[in-house]
């Protein structure tokens, strides 16, 4: 049998002797391995029987091979309550450093789940808060790659101290560096606040939540019950509350996404996108440039204008390689943003979608939109714009839950941004909506309309009830045929008010074009833009109806 004494012998022998240089390298050595696997083996195995991958894969899965540099690998925390002393595992639960993506340097953080459920320490926030300095100073897009459970009870008030410093470094850094965050697992408390200040946020569908209070709480106050994906899932984020940009199939879906979308945004607000070559550059005059898929648009828009089309089949036909990165896909369908490439400069697309509510404005499209027009003001992303919009969506549910606040966001972002802006008409652009979405009455640089293009204070069908409402009473009252001399008044509307040419006689569009040339009228506005300058008011800063 071994003694106690003997044990204790053996276990100083195996130690390596720190006095020499060998001994040195070998505890150096060890303590990098016992950082590699703060939980051990066993709650590797765990991670990986869910289908999920640990935090230091998730980072070497996003970046480029062999790319990563770790900061403090080695930082342990320094509470002592509540048994802490005996429980300090190198890294405290994040993993944080800088590598490339395709080349390009980031910054980046991984939470890990298996050190104290990921909650946040003193230790933990100092190393994000870090590496959150790095970037912005460097000028590096941030990846978060979040999963956790929150404060950390042990540490107390210091927890949510540090959340503080982290909510204070992610509104400095808006605007100067790209933020984006990835939720890999439940995320509640405080570890949602950070996520929700970035520019993105991508879910993976049936392992991430977020929410603020689990469902154990709101059972607890309000006795209703409700699972932590109908909480606060992806696809509740996605449809529901806004949150989500994207919901990935797997975590690997959701780092190719995030991999895709640094692609189209600059390192930072001062430098420019990847600029690619095109495949297919616009070369001498627009005429003799023409593909089968640009002459495919002159017969995409339907003869009735009520008929719907895919705005999709629009944009693919404009883009570079049909290539196209949606945003928001899942969240108020009748508007559709995104990025792309045309000519090999990245741009982002703003468009209405006539197989939804027919195109018309709501609340959730224009916020949709709103917020990512500013995305692309931001980092000097050009904005192009494809209008089909009848109008606003009529109802109480929308004039009570606040249209013309809400609505109100997409008139300040557009008017606020300074970016290249260019509008294409493809069909209706009535009332307000005609305003809202790229006009050149709110900045718009380009502003371009297909013949087929409806410009007008509304539609012929309530137009002629307003304008020719004693004419048709007066009919009826004669026992003609009112219904006949409806369509006759409409169709004289139509002819007469209904078109894109009384907008551009008074120089609200710069071009009527056939809309096969509409990818090189494009190409010709940005190269045009590419220099364009812009001189504001001295402000603080605008106040964007919240």
């Amino acid at each position: 049998m071994t003694s106690v004494q003997d044990a204790t012998a053996q276990g100083s022998a195996s130690k390596p002797d720190i006095h020499t240089t060998a001994g040195k390298l070998a505890d150096l050595r060890s303590r990098r391995e016992a950082a590699m696997l703060p939980s051990g083996e066993a709650a590797v195995e765990k991670v990986h029987a869910k289908g999920k991958l640990t935090a230091r894969e998730r980072i070497t899965a996003l970046l480029d091979e062999g790319s990563f540099v770790e900061l403090d690998a080695l930082a342990r925390h320094r509470s002592v309550n509540f048994g802490m002393a005996d429980n300090r595992p190198f890294g405290d639960g994040v993993v944080t450093g800088y590598g490339t993506i395709d080349g390009r340097d980031i910054c980046v953080f991984s939470q890990d789940a298996t050190v104290f459920g990921g909650s946040l320490g003193e230790i933990y926030g100092e190393k994000i808060v870090k590496v959150m300095d790095l970037a912005i100073k460097t000028g590096r897009p941030l990846v978060g790659i979040n999963e956790g459970a929150g404060a950390r009870i042990q540490e107390g008030v210091v927890s949510l101290g540090l959340y503080g410093e982290i909510f204070h470094r992610n509104v400095q850094a808006s605007g100067v560096i790209p933020q984006i965050s990835l939720i890999m697992g439940p995320a509640a408390g405080g570890h949602v606040y950070s996520p929700a200040l970035t520019d993105f946020v991508v879910m993976v569908d049936g392992t991430s939540q977020m929410f603020v209070t689990g469902p154990d709480v709101i059972k607890t106050v309000t006795g209703e019950n409700v699972t932590m994906e109908e909480l606060g899932g992806a696809h509740t984020h996605m449809e529901k509350s806004g949150v989500a940009h994207y919901v990935a199939s797997g975590e690997q879906d959701a780092l190719d996404y995030v991999r895709d979308l640094l692609s189209y945004l600059p390192s930072n607000n001062r430098a420019d996108a990847p600029r690619l070559a095109p495949s297919d550059p616009i070369v001498g005059g627009i005429e003799e440039s023409l593909t089968a898929e640009d002459l495919e648009l002159d017969t995409l828009i339907p003869d009735s204008p009520n008929t719907p089309y895919d705005m999709h089949e629009v944009i693919r036909r404009i883009l570079d390689d049909d290539e196209f990165l949606e945003v928001q896909e899942g969240r108020a369908r009748n508007i559709i943003v995104g990025f792309g490439r045309v000519d090999g400069r990245s741009v982002g697309i703003v468009a209405n979608q006539p197989t939804q509510f027919a195109g018309t404005l709501d609340i959730d499209a224009s916020e949709k939109a709103a917020r990512f027009v500013r995305t692309c003001d931001c980092f000097n992303v050009p904005i192009i714009t494809l209008v089909d919009v009848p109008g606003f969506l009529p109802g109480t549910e929308q004039e009570f839950n606040g249209i013309i606040r809400r609505g109100a966001k997409l008139l300040y972002a557009y008017g606020e941004a300074t970016v290249g802006k260019i509008t294409v008409i493809t069909r209706k652009a009535y009332g307000g909506a005609y305003d809202v979405m790229g006009s050149k009455h709110m900045g718009a640089d380009v502003n371009l309309a297909w013949p087929t293009a409806q410009i007008a204070v509304m539609g012929a069908s309530g137009a002629v009830g307003f304008v020719y409402r004693k004419q048709l009473l007066e009919a009826a009252k004669n026992g003609e045929n009112v219904d006949a001399l409806r369509l006759k008044l409409q169709q004289e509307y139509e002819d007469t008010l209904v078109n894109p040419y009384i907008a551009a006689e008074r120089g609200y569009l710069d071009a009527v074009i056939p809309p096969s040339h509409t990818r090189g009228q494009i190409v010709a506005a940005l190269r045009l833009l590419e220099r364009k300058m812009v001189t504001l008011p001295p402000k603080k800063h605008g106040n964007i109806p919240l």
